[in-house]
């Protein structure tokens, strides 16, 4: 159980990650290449994170693939455990984003 639920932190941390740098970075180009930080760190957040999941669940979809063996074997745990890795990696994600539009709503109040 504390295995599972190490595993739960990670995909979710890895996924809040790689879409939070991914935009970071994405800004810090936009802003060598003389275009608007915020509307590209927006655009490659949104744009990245199906591979945040991916790369959270550990670069393949074997999850998927464990959900379909565990549906033909009638392994419940293995199934409810893959879907939840799989959810946590897209909250994780989806938190990343919403992190990425709060910087853009700060900029936006930030004068000018």
């Amino acid at each position: 159980m504390v295995f599972f639920i190490t595993n739960l932190v990670y995909n979710l941390l890895i996924a809040f990650g790689v879409v939070v740098g991914a935009g970071v970075f994405a800004g810090i180009g936009a802003l060598v290449n003389n275009h608007p930080p915020l509307k590209t760190m927006l655009d490659v957040a949104r744009s990245i994170k199906i591979w945040a999941v991916a790369v959270a669940l550990g670069g393949t979809f074997s999850s998927f693939e464990a959900i379909e063996q565990g549906l033909l074997k009638g392994e419940i745990k293995s199934v409810i455990r893959q879907t939840a890795y799989i959810v946590i990696a897209l909250i994780g994600a989806n938190a990343g984003f919403s992190f990425i539009k709060l910087i853009q709503k700060c900029g936006d109040m930030w004068p000018k």
